[in-house]
């Protein structure tokens, strides 16, 4: 029976290598051919998240516990869940391909201080709106809630992290006191290339992809970097955190914004891998919101 587990992970390995080549090649082809069409397919799947979403009629349990608020903004709606609690109030950004729910271990630890929670679900996650995700319309709708509930402290795991990051360079606030980051890429250029290499796709992909998100967003790739953004960052105490064995994301990225960001603790794990759910952290983080 173990025999056949194994085997059918490593088929299911095999296949989706077999299709992300397949993939890789046909948009190489396009991108001699149709340049433009290209561009948005390679986009389209670097930034269409195929997993991570909720059922609103089977939501986890930790989120049934919340007060459920849909927040519309422009064509959008985004989903914000609140475990009402004292006036010290923690905001939770989750990542890629993952939702509001991620949370649940640390919701636990956060509880005994009597805080305030207050989880939101990414654009095209959980039960928000959109098929897209990207940090800077992330960082907008975070700014929304943060003019709303005006929070104290802000944790970002993954591209929630980095995303916390680029919001509080972008949207300065008085409001956030302290930051926590888990496991957040640094470089746009570095996501791209492991997204590249992902595909084998060629030089020529990754120079439309370069361009499609100057023309779209007005972002340099080579510029867009967390360990620019912290140095806008000012009065705030962060906490980063990142397992030197994180597969997802490369230990090197945390070391980088780390370094950019002198003033932060700068906490390793052994591992945890890209997760990050363990007690030890968990007790660091709680230490570091409420008793420091």
């Amino acid at each position: 029976m173990a025999g056949d587990f194994f085997w059918l992970c490593s088929m299911q390995k095999l296949l989706t290598l077999l299709i992300s080549k397949s993939l890789g090649l046909y948009i190489n082809i396009l991108s001699y051919i149709y340049p433009k069409k290209a561009s948005w397919l390679a986009y389209k799947f670097f930034s269409h998240p195929r997993d991570g979403r909720l059922i609103k009629e089977s939501l986890p349990d930790i989120l049934k516990e919340a007060e459920a608020e849909m927040i519309t903004h422009n064509d959008f709606l985004f989903q914000m869940y609140t475990w009402h609690g004292n006036d010290t109030k923690v905001l939770l950004m989750h990542g890629w391909e993952s939702n509001a729910s991620r949370w649940e271990q640390l919701i636990g630890y956060l509880k005994k201080s009597g805080c305030t929670i207050i989880a939101v679900d990414a654009p095209a996650h959980g039960l928000s709106s959109g098929a897209e995700f990207n940090i800077p319309q992330y960082a907008e709708f975070v700014d929304i809630v943060v003019q709303k509930v005006k929070p104290n402290y802000l944790v970002g795991h993954s591209l929630g992290g980095a995303t916390a990051i680029f919001f509080q360079s972008h949207y300065p606030n008085d409001y956030i006191q302290k930051m926590v980051v888990l496991g957040a890429p640094c470089d746009l250029a570095t996501i791209l290339k492991n997204y590249i290499g992902m595909l084998s796709l060629n030089s020529n992909v990754f120079q439309l992809l370069e361009k499609h998100f100057f023309e779209h967003f007005r972002i340099r790739t080579h510029e867009f970097s967390g360990s620019i953004f912290v140095n806008n960052i000012k009065k705030v105490k962060g906490l980063i955190a990142h397992d030197i064995h994180d597969t997802v994301v490369s230990f090197k990225e945390a070391k980088k914004i780390a370094a950019a960001w002198p003033e932060a603790k700068f906490i390793t794990t052994n591992g945890l891998g890209h997760s990050l759910h363990g007690d030890a952290l968990y007790n660091s983080i709680y230490s570091f919101l409420f008793e420091e």
